[in-house]
């Protein structure tokens, strides 16, 4: 999926930690070929291929987070939207080289991002794209997805304690020793260092930051996270860490966070139930929601 993932589990034996841990890997890998758009067999890209032709039937599985995806996307007022793969992304190079932001020319493909031209169908169970060259991309939603398929996997093997790592989004379940999960929240300008610790217990953290890649532009430093509403990188917010029980659900929240801006996050995380967050902005003020304990 384009990242890295740890697993951790309490095991019998080295022999059985290996066969459960297999058992996860297999999981993240069926859900990497159900949702990559690197490859036109896959169900993305069959529903991306036939965008503005025709519905397509998918899977039930595929069918849900598709319509989970949605769901966020207007409670945050399209800051999370699947469509966004419809920008080139080739606009964009975060590698230090890029000097310029695109032309309003250049973002021509920004009117095809729009998560209400994604139609689903329940009684079918079809996908259908409105607009012809619209694409859809799970890369703000799926590494949390599959960190929550292989914790629940591992849990109906029978292992009680562990934690699915998808670079940087995790899954705890059970306890460390005896003791509730505790996190580290990385120093947004020192990665390697954390600036705080979480006793999450049995919980899902995603954390998202500027640190992990961006480029400055005459000045300004612009993540490589894009505002799909302008097609723009967002800045103001140096780093977000969310917490809530599912690990799908804090990595889509993350990003729109990112995207929403201190006030308007705190006041959307402040109204809903199970969930924190931690924000810091690009003068290292740090914010935190309501219901966080750390």
């Amino acid at each position: 999926m384009g990242n890295r993932f740890v697993i951790s589990i309490d095991a019998e034996s080295e022999t059985r930690a290996e066969e459960f841990i297999d058992r996860a890997v297999a999981e993240i890998s069926r859900i990497e070929k159900l949702l990559t758009t690197f490859s036109e067999d896959s169900i993305t890209g069959r529903v991306n291929a036939n965008a503005g032709l025709k519905p397509v039937e998918v899977p039930e599985e595929f069918f849900q987070l598709v319509s989970r995806a949605r769901k966020i996307s207007e409670l945050t007022q399209g800051a999370f939207d699947l469509s966004y793969g419809s920008i080139d992304k080739r606009l964009w190079n975060f590698d230090q080289t890029m000097t310029v932001l695109p032309t309003a020319e250049a973002l021509e493909n920004l009117r095809l991002i729009n998560y209400r031209n994604i139609l689903l169908d329940d009684s079918r169970c079809t996908v259908f794209l409105k607009e012809k060259g619209m694409r859809i991309g799970f890369g703000g939603i799926g590494k949390g997805y599959a960190a929550d398929r292989a914790s629940r996997l591992l849990q109906e093997l029978g292992v009680q304690n562990g934690v699915v790592n998808a670079s940087g989004d995790l899954k705890t379940w059970g306890s460390y020793n005896g003791r509730p999960w505790t996190i580290s929240v990385a120093d947004p300008d020192a990665p390697a260092f954390p600036f705080s610790e979480l006793e999450v217990g049995e919980m899902a953290v995603a954390t998202s930051g500027t640190y992990e890649k961006f480029t400055v532009i005459e000045g300004k430093r612009y993540s490589h996270t894009i505002d799909p509403r302008t097609g723009l990188p967002v800045t103001g917010i140096k780093s977000v860490t969310v917490v809530c029980p599912y690990a799908e659900l804090a990595d889509a929240m993350a990003t729109p966070l990112s995207v929403l801006g201190i006030d308007k996050s705190l006041q959307l995380i402040n109204q809903m139930s199970h969930m924190a967050c931690i924000l810091i902005d690009d003068h290292n003020r740090i914010f935190t929601s309501k219901n966080l304990c750390a």
